[in-house]
């Protein structure tokens, strides 16, 4: 990648004059990203209508005593019914884990909602339905136009439960009050 540095990990957050009203606001975890493109979850808009339980029976998974609710997300507008867990890395999937840092892994495979529903699943997770993905140099372009801040990607931020108030903490992280964001660019 020539401009911007693999944002693996790292949280996008949307200026307050995102175009696209599915990213209103939104918090996007990048899963992945390369010169061919990057995928990502957005972490702070649930879907209040899915319950993980409701999900759990749907997919005819048991669930056990120590049943944990997380909530469902609606991980970017990507092939909406395609499942993705994005979880601590105390948990590995034996059909396969992708890890993205030394602390965030993400599993797209039933056996983590298994291990999930049974009480044995990793620590901290976050089901997202679907994904934000973009093209070689799209996200790039986006961010250049001040579509999105780069932000590291706090465990509290991600895998917290107050969505509503993700994306003026992740602004918070990079000392910048909501209230003061300017919707214009600037360049130097």
């Amino acid at each position: 990648m020539t401009d911007i540095t693999d944002l693996s990990g790292k949280l996008l957050i949307a200026m307050p004059d995102m175009g696209d009203p599915r990213f209103g606001q939104a918090v996007i975890y990048v899963c992945a990203h390369s010169d061919d493109g990057a995928m990502g979850l957005i972490v702070n808009k649930p879907a209040p209508e899915i319950r993980f339980a409701d999900l759990l029976e749907q997919l005819d998974i048991e669930k056990g005593p120590e049943l944990r609710d997380i909530r469902v997300h609606l991980g970017g507008p990507v092939e909406e019914t395609r499942g993705f867990v994005l979880h601590s890395a105390d948990y590995e999937s034996e059909q396969g884990t992708l890890q993205i840092d030394t602390g965030t892994s993400m599993t797209a495979t039933l056996d983590v909602l298994e291990a999930i529903a049974e009480g044995r699943g990793p620590q901290s997770s976050l089901l997202a339905l679907g994904y934000a993905g973009w093209g070689a140099g799209q996200l790039e372009a986006e961010i250049a136009q001040n579509g999105w801040l780069i932000a590291e990607a706090p465990h509290g931020i991600v895998f917290g439960r107050a969505s509503e108030h993700k994306w003026a903490a992740a602004l918070k992280t990079l000392g910048v009050d909501p209230l003061n964001l300017s919707a214009s660019a600037g360049h130097a």
